[in-house]
């Protein structure tokens, strides 16, 4: 019903349009789950992001052992399966360098689940992020989400070019919650927070179904390594 609903103000009355696709997306959402049995799909898995502008190449090492080599700044690991759930530590070496970690965590990961852990701030105050990832998405459909890992930037509001606000007042290290779209281009800008200023433009980006994407603004703001945006599927 909600569906269409949808579908009968799309062209009609946008913002009912919107308000009855978030319906309808959130009882696909519980349907999908339920018949999914909410946590079916790959084990625990992670993956690791650079996101520390300025920061050399890093050496990860998961309990102990090195798992990931001479990771650079904005590369991202594929997933990378553990055997189970609980509490891990995490160390980040200079690449080729075991004298002292630049930075060492222990983070929890539950079960079943998967996370991104990201490498964040300014190489001399760093910190690890450790953010559940969510690919499930019903048929036919997209998710889109935003992380801001700008240390220099202010809170953003990621917005469509010329147009309304998508997700507000995003913090440094923030992610938001997924947002449930029809499958479309977008064309999104960043903001500075409550303004009309924009910070960057971020090309066009195809939102293909049954796809879950992150978008990271990472580098600074009128400096260098320069404020961009990196898009990966979840």
């Amino acid at each position: 019903m909600y569906d269409l609903l949808a579908q009968y103000y799309k062209y009609r009355d946008p913002s009912l349009h919107i308000a009855y696709y978030q319906k309808h997306f959130k009882y696909a959402t519980k349907l999908s789950y339920s018949l999914s049995n909410m946590r079916n799909r790959q084990g625990t898995r992670i993956r690791i992001l650079h996101a520390s502008p300025g920061a050399p190449s890093l050496d990860v090492y998961l309990n102990g052992r090195k798992t990931i080599p001479n990771l650079i700044f904005k590369q991202e690991t594929d997933y990378i399966e553990l055997r189970e759930g609980g509490r891990y530590r995490i160390d980040l070496y200079k690449a080729g360098e075991t004298a002292r970690p630049l930075l060492s965590a222990e983070r929890e990961i539950q079960k079943d689940m998967q996370y991104t852990i990201i490498a964040a701030g300014e190489p001399t105050n760093l910190s690890l992020l450790a953010i559940k990832d969510d690919d499930t998405v019903p048929k036919g459909e997209a998710k889109l989400r935003f992380i801001h890992l700008s240390p220099n930037a202010p809170s953003i509001d990621v917005a469509a070019v010329r147009g309304d606000v998508v997700f507000p007042n995003v913090s440094f290290k923030e992610a938001t919650s997924y947002l449930a779209l029809t499958p479309m281009e977008v064309n999104l800008e960043l903001r500075k927070s409550g303004t009309k200023e924009v910070l960057l433009k971020i090309p066009p980006l195809r939102l293909r179904p049954d796809r879950t994407y992150t978008v990271y603004g990472v580098g600074l703001v009128n400096g260098n390594p320069s404020l961009e945006a990196l898009v990966t599927q979840d």
